[in-house]
């Protein structure tokens, strides 16, 4: 069986939290037995920063890190039509260009035999509701999307003939516990800037305990204006820039704590998404402290696997417990691997979609028709 996932960029994770979860998915695909194989297109915005950034090398880093993973870039001239006639199953991601959205949909109405789903890892469905509402999902046989109210919103709005819920999750191959790693510092946080959407949390729940605390930190992420880099050398945090993603479970590992400062369209308008950096840091173990935020679905157990802080004066006494209490960390620690371990890993993501495809008549053995046919 063979799986072809339209991506924004497999290869790059720079301002692309999207890329972390599908190469979970790509890889436990391949480790039971399927193809997969993402397609991205040139100049892409991540990847094109990324190089900018971190020049080629972190490109290649993608090969070394995940061995197993196929990644093709198309341009202008690219035969999707070619492409399409080798898959089972086609996943095209909501930053897709629309006109291709729309190329590939026909396809599919035209009688082209693969299974058509879309994914939606976003909130423009609510921010920006003009750019998906203008898609063309009339040949899309389901649509994905990472959170109950964002598949509410679709049904609603009558975009998809049948939208399931598929939250993100943790690649706990990737993302586990590193006990023998030494703790250096008091916290991190890992997370990008992005369009002011939580330029006010970020100073509150990170910044001003950080400096009235006076603590050990270090931050990681890409677009931070000059204004907010002085902010965190003001208050005492170390800012390291991009981070690949397969280094985070170490950096997490050198931390006492972290936090999860969501983005404010989720926190108003999508109650029940966290970002998929909540996902990961419980996977690794690292005790987490959280902004304010519905956890609509009870996708986690607020007060066992992580803390809320509901304000910035309550982030830093928490904060300040937390630190000084080891037992109470490792509770918290062991609770939240368990909680992803059971429920959130892309292990657990990859069971649900088989069992949507098996729902909508596919057969998902790892023997497709076209495999048997070839």
């Amino acid at each position: 069986m063979r799986f072809l996932l339209y991506t924004h960029s497999l290869v790059s994770d720079w301002n692309h939290g999207n890329a972390h979860f599908l190469r979970g998915v790509m890889r436990d695909l391949v480790e039971r037995g399927y193809q997969a194989k993402a397609l991205e297109p040139m100049g892409a915005w991540s990847r094109e920063n990324l190089v900018k950034d971190q020049g080629e090398v972190a490109i290649a880093r993608f090969a070394q890190d995940f061995p197993t993973l196929q990644s093709e870039r198309y341009d202008a001239g690219f035969d999707h039509e070619a492409a399409l006639d080798q898959a089972d199953v086609v996943l095209v991601h909501e930053w897709t260009d629309p006109a291709l959205v729309a190329r590939i949909g026909k396809a599919r109405r035209d009688g082209w035999r693969f299974t058509l789903i879309f994914h939606d890892t976003h909130h423009r469905a609510v921010s920006a509701e003009s750019d998906i509402g203008g898609l063309d999902l009339s040949g899309y046989d389901a649509v994905l999307a990472f959170g109950e109210t964002l598949r509410e919103r679709y049904l609603k709005a009558g975009w998809g003939r049948r939208v399931f819920t598929w939250h993100e999750a943790a690649d706990d191959r990737l993302f586990k516990p590193h006990p023998e790693v030494e703790k250096t510092e008091d916290l991190i946080w890992i997370g990008n800037w992005g369009d002011d959407e939580r330029t006010a949390e970020i100073a509150s729940f990170l910044i001003e305990p950080s400096a009235k605390l006076k603590l050990k930190g270090a931050v990681r992420g890409v677009r931070y204006p000059k204004s907010a880099l002085e902010s965190l050398g003001k208050a005492g945090l170390s800012y390291g820039g991009w981070i690949a993603n397969a280094d985070v479970p170490m950096a997490f590992a050198q931390a006492k704590l972290t936090m999860h400062i969501p983005r404010r369209p989720y926190v108003e308008s999508l109650p029940g998404i966290p970002t998929i950096r909540m996902f990961e840091a419980l996977a690794c173990g690292i005790p987490l402290i959280s902004a304010p935020w519905n956890d609509a679905e009870g996708l986690f157990r607020a007060g066992k696997d992580f803390l809320f802080a509901e304000n910035g004066a309550e982030m830093t006494e928490k904060i300040r417990k937390l630190l000084a209490d080891p037992e109470q960390r490792a509770e918290i620690s062991a609770s939240g691997v368990e909680t992803i371990r059971n429920r959130h890993t892309c292990r657990h993501r990859v069971d649900e979609l088989l069992a949507i495809l098996s729902g909508l008549g596919v057969d998902t053995s790892t023997n497709s028709p076209k495999e048997t046919a070839a």
